[in-house]
């Protein structure tokens, strides 16, 4: 409680609060036993004295004479109210958020005094950004007295590609020591981070690392830094944190199906549930979004305020054409792939979504694309999963895929590399216009 701010709740299990606090009975008796033990040490005893007399004095629970299933409910629902009260603070209107902070907050293992790295993993929009703000906040402020120095590199990639490393290296420095230091040059800046930041104990966020260099010139290895720090990277490539060898990987998963109707109704309502007349349509976009929180936010506030009408017209139209702004994020990770894992990606996207894997592998075989290497790079950048011996591929990406191949020539089916709908094939064939690239 007192060094590391822990909620502490006792529960006194067939023993009064009254005997521990003066410390009679059996207490009494261990007591004098560990007084001629420690005699030599006897400070030690009267901590300890102390401390049980502090447990006593805290409110908690009194199991006597009491079904214990009864109390065990009590427990948990206390429990879950004070750790809900704490976290709202930091988690108003983000919808599921509570059981996924806590999640991270145990792989962190804040009561440690190692040096500990942790990755959030995770396709695009699916909330990795905002678990990693919420958390950082939340111990940044928690423990502000067992870290020295706190910092949140936000967009990496984003800010490198504009910037360069130097621009970030100095911004790590400037907020965890509060001075500005010039760097020349990027080995200047590693060199700086690991001198300057070894001894303090820090805590450190990483978002949006999508290059193994940038995780070597900010976070390279666990002795940078000093005992206790906590270092968080999110990423959508799980090989880039295998390969810097951090100690735990979070996966980042969708919302329920609950929890995706609740955010929506909050962006396109403003109240926790739809209302009955939109309940269906609700559900029908909620379905579309497959229960990515970046499509069902952008979805939710294109909606506020309009009419059923107008919620129909827009679920109608979502399918010949995506909203851009949500293919717009999706399709970062397709840009960086090399060029036969985006063609792999395409063509899962256009036929092979829910198909067996070993089926797909000997097909993506026949068409050199080595896939064995490439379905692994995909599986490492979220943009598929494996489940069982089935390949699977977000609805959302897979509508990214198939909106790349039709915006090669959106007006002459023919003219575009992959052809999966029958009308379009059926056109194509009719009318004799297949394209060369098509025939390839």
């Amino acid at each position: 409680m007192k060094e590391i701010k822990m909620m502490v709740l006792p529960i006194f299990y067939d023993v009064d609060p009254s005997t521990i606090q003066k410390q009679m009975g059996t207490f009494a008796q261990a007591f004098a036993k560990h007084e001629e033990n420690f005699k030599d040490y006897i400070e030690k005893v009267q901590a300890w004295r102390n401390a049980l007399r502090g447990v006593a004095s805290l409110k908690g629970w009194h199991v006597q004479d009491r079904p214990e299933s009864q109390i065990i409910q009590n427990i948990v629902g206390e429990l879950w109210h004070k750790l809900s009260y704490a976290l709202s603070e930091y988690t108003e209107n983000l919808v599921g958020i509570i059981s996924r902070v806590e999640k991270l907050e145990s792989c962190l293992d804040l009561g440690s005094n190692n040096v500990r790295m942790v990755g959030i993993w995770g396709m695009g929009g699916i909330g990795k950004t905002t678990l990693a703000r919420v958390v950082f906040r939340m111990v940044s402020n928690k423990f502000e007295d067992k870290f020295e120095g706190c910092c949140f590199l936000a967009n990496v990639r984003g800010v490198c590609e504009k910037d360069g490393l130097v621009r970030l290296q100095q911004q790590l420095i400037f907020q965890i020591l509060n001075e500005n230091m010039a760097v020349e040059d990027v080995n200047e800046g590693v060199f700086g981070i690991k001198n300057m930041l070894r001894h303090k104990k820090n805590l450190l966020v990483l978002d949006n690392i999508d290059q193994l260099n940038q995780l070597n010139k900010l976070a390279g290895n666990h002795i940078w830094f000093g005992l206790g720090s906590r270092v968080i990277m999110t990423t959508k490539d799980k090989h880039l944190l295998q390969t810097l060898g951090v100690d735990e990987i979070y996966e980042t998963n969708g919302l329920t199906h609950a929890e995706s109707l609740h955010l929506l109704s909050l962006k396109a309502f403003e109240k926790d549930h739809p209302p009955e007349d939109y309940l269906e349509l609700s559900r029908d976009f909620v379905y579309y979004a497959n229960d990515l929180p970046l499509a069902i936010e952008i979805l939710g506030s294109f909606l506020f305020g309009r009419s059923i009408h107008q919620w129909k017209s827009t679920l109608n139209r979502l399918k010949p054409f995506p909203e851009k702004d949500i293919l717009q994020v999706l399709r970062i990770s397709f840009e960086g792939l090399h060029e036969t894992e985006k063609e792999i990606f395409l063509n899962i996207a256009c036929f092979f979504n829910h198909g067996e894997k070993k089926d797909v592998v000997e097909i993506l075989n026949y068409l050199d694309l080595f896939p064995d290497v490439g379905l692994g790079v995909l599986f490492d950048k979220s943009l598929v999963k494996f489940w069982g011996r089935t390949l699977w591929m977000h609805d959302l990406l897979q509508e990214m895929g198939k909106n790349i191949v039709y915006e090669e020539c959106p007006k002459e089916s023919g003219k575009r590399g992959k052809l999966w709908l029958f009308k379009d094939i059926n056109n194509v064939l009719s009318e004799n216009t297949v394209s060369s690239y098509l025939e390839n």
